[in-house]
C-alpha cells in the first residue's frame, strides 16, 4: 500500500514537540486530488462498491492489494473538484479520511508499541492559534485525538485482515491480470498492472473452501468487487463532464 501518499512531512507525534499544537476542520480534500487511486481494505467493499471500482493493482499478482479507482487518467482524482471539494454522496476511503494522522511501523529493533503515530506538519489545518489542541495541558491526548488515534488502529486491523484476504484470493488461484482498455475521441485510455477475481475460477472451488469463503466473509467482499467494475463507467462519465467544463 501506497501509505504516504499525500503526505509531504510527516513527522513522529511527540508530546513535547506538539504541546502546543491544534488542529482546526479544513473543509477541503484538496490533498487528495491528485491520486487516480488509493489503497482500500475488504471492510470498506459493500459501501464502496456503490459508488467507486475495486480492483487489484500491484507489480505482479504476488504484490497486488485492492484500489478504488479514483479517475483516469495519471494524478487525476474524478471525484476532488478544484475547490477541493469530494462529490457528493460519494464514498470517501478511510485511507483518505485518516489524513492529517497515520500509523507508521516501527523498525525491529526499536522499543515500545509495534506501530507510531505520525503526522503531516506540512498540513493546512495545523498551527497554534486556532482549531482544537491535540494535547491537554497535563499533556494527555484530547478527544479529538483520541479519537484519530482510535481510527488508526481500527484501520490497520483492518489492513491485517485484508492482507489475510488477499494470501486466501492468491493462494486459491483466484486473480487473474485485467488490462482496461477505453476509447474516447479517438484516444485511447489503457489502465494496466490490474487484477481481477476469476468468476469462473471462483466457481470451481471446492466445497469445504467454499463453506470457509462464506463463513470468514470473503464471498462478500468478492462479489462486492465483481459488482463494482461496471463503476469504471461512471468514471468516464465523470471524466467527459469535466473535458467538457475544461473545453
Amino acid at each position: 500500500m501506497a501509505e504516504v501518499l499525500f503526505y509531504e512531512r510527516p513527522v513522529p507525534l511527540n508530546r513535547t514537540q506538539h504541546k502546543d499544537l491544534r488542529l482546526k476542520g479544513i473543509p477541503s480534500l484538496k490533498f487528495a486530488a491528485a491520486a487516480h487511486s488509493v489503497p482500500l481494505t475488504g471492510a470498506e467493499f459493500p459501501i464502496a462498491a456503490r459508488d467507486l471500482p475495486i480492483l487489484f493493482a500491484g507489480q505482479s499478482m504476488e504484490d497486488a492489494g485492492p484500489m478504488a479507482l479514483l479517475g483516469l487518467r495519471q494524478n487525476e482524482n474524478l471525484l476532488v473538484d478544484g475547490n477541493g471539494q469530494w462529490a457528493t454522496n460519494v464514498y470517501v476511503p478511510a485511507f483518505v479520511r485518516r489524513y492529517p494522522f497515520i500509523l507508521a511501523e516501527k523498525p525491529a529493533d526499536a522499543e515500545g508499541d509495534d506501530f507510531t503515530v505520525f503526522l503531516d506538519e506540512a498540513y493546512e489545518g495545523f498551527g497554534s492559534d486556532e482549531g482544537e489542541r491535540l494535547f491537554k495541558e497535563d499533556g494527555s491526548d484530547s478527544e479529538m485525538l483520541a479519537n484519530a488515534v482510535g481510527f488508526l488502529g481500527e484501520f490497520q486491523q483492518h489492513v491485517a485482515r485484508t492482507h489475510w484476504f488477499m494470501d486466501q484470493l492468491r493462494k486459491h488461484q483466484l486473480l487473474e491480470p485485467r488490462n482496461i482498455r477505453l476509447e474516447k475521441d479517438g484516444k485511447s485510455i489503457n489502465l494496466n498492472g490490474l487484477f481481477v477475481v476469476n468468476e469462473e475460477k471462483l466457481r470451481q472451488l471446492d466445497e469445504k473452501t467454499t463453506y470457509e469463503f462464506l463463513r470468514e466473509g470473503v464471498l462478500g467482499w468478492i462479489y462486492a468487487h465483481l459488482l463494482s467494475l461496471p463503476n469504471i463507467d461512471r468514471l468516464a462519465q465523470r471524466l467527459d463532464l469535466r473535458e467538457n467544463t475544461e473545453g
